[in-house]
């Protein structure tokens, strides 16, 4: 007898291997999956300007790299003896304002060049609440801890957020036509929010991926993170302490379902080798200088060396 669902995942028909170049974007739960991909070593880059949660600041960001607006200081502002940009992540943020435009202005360049030769860019949405801030009267990424009466709260549309996703994809594939793409919403609960809000969020982000997502696009496609985690994981002992975020149990389980029905399958095999490498570098031994692991060593080291000459790009 058969005591849950498992959710079908059709195959991706670009599937990621080694030869990919990953680019992910979007919320923490996108840093999961890449520390997946980190971990496996795959050519895979996250974030570059920090966690973003909103579709509309990823948006405006990839306009900002496509075109190479460069930030100047109109962009930035001063508070608690930082500066800050309110399109990026408050990790960026910088107490000598030109090193912070210096520093934006290379992400900027450098990110170019990765959208420039991405096979896959992977999108991870965490919400469709959204902080506009009344001076300027936009959309921000952070608020970086401003007063709350300077934004406004507010839910995007289901059209606000498929003309986002649109405008991400056209301008990616302006630079780079023949990348793939797959979005997927954050199974992280933003109960801040509010639980009925939450749960509204979440459905305005995933009607308006699949409001975008067409079979004539088959170069566009939508992995069910958050359908997981709510279905096959429903659960509280899937969830971290703070009973938000997934526990390392869960993120396992979706990082296996996504290898199932996105990574090549031909590709398995140097999966097993990067992680048995992987394992036996976190061997502590008892004697270091024993012969048993020094024969140990000079075997690990024969490993890394082979796949190495496989694939260049593999650091230990």
């Amino acid at each position: 007898m058969n005591f849950r669902t498992q959710i079908p995942i059709p195959p991706n028909l670009n599937p990621i291997d080694y030869n990919s170049k990953i680019v992910s974007l979007g919320s923490c739960f996108a840093v999961n999956m890449a520390e997946k991909f980190e971990y496996y070593k795959f050519q895979n880059s996250v974030n570059p300007f920090g966690i973003i949660f909103n579709p509309v600041s990823i948006e405006k960001l990839i306009y900002r790299i496509v075109n190479q607006v460069f930030f100047t200081e109109k962009d930035i502002f001063f508070h608690n003896e930082r500066w800050h940009c309110f399109e990026v992540h408050s990790d960026l943020s910088y107490a000598n304002k030109e090193e912070f435009l210096e520093n934006l202005n290379v992400i900027l360049k450098h990110s170019l060049i990765q959208l420039f030769q991405a096979s896959h860019v992977i999108i991870t949405f965490g919400t469709s609440w959204v902080y506009r801030n009344f001076e300027s009267n936009t959309i921000v990424a952070n608020c970086h801890k401003l007063p709350q009466n300077q934004f406004q709260k507010e839910i995007l549309s289901v059209e606000t957020i498929g003309n986002s996703i649109k405008n991400t994809i056209d301008l990616i594939q302006k630079i780079n036509p023949d990348c793939n793409f797959i979005f997927t919403v954050s199974p992280v609960r933003h109960l801040k929010d509010g639980f009925v809000e939450n749960q509204r969020s979440k459905s305005h982000l995933i009607t308006a991926i699949h409001d975008v997502i067409k079979p004539q696009l088959p170069a566009v496609n939508y992995f069910p993170s958050y359908e997981i985690m709510m279905d096959e994981l429903r659960d509280y002992r899937f969830y971290a302490e703070d009973m938000l975020h997934p526990s390392a149990v869960a993120i396992d389980y979706i990082w296996s379902k996504f290898k199932e029905s996105t990574i090549a399958e031909s590709d398995f095999p140097v999966m097993e080798q990067v992680d048995s490498i992987q394992k036996s570098l976190s061997h502590k031994p008892f004697n270091p200088n024993s012969e048993s692991h020094l024969k140990f060593e000079s075997k690990l080291k024969q490993k890394m060396t082979n796949l190495q000459f496989q694939y260049s790009f593999m650091k230990f």
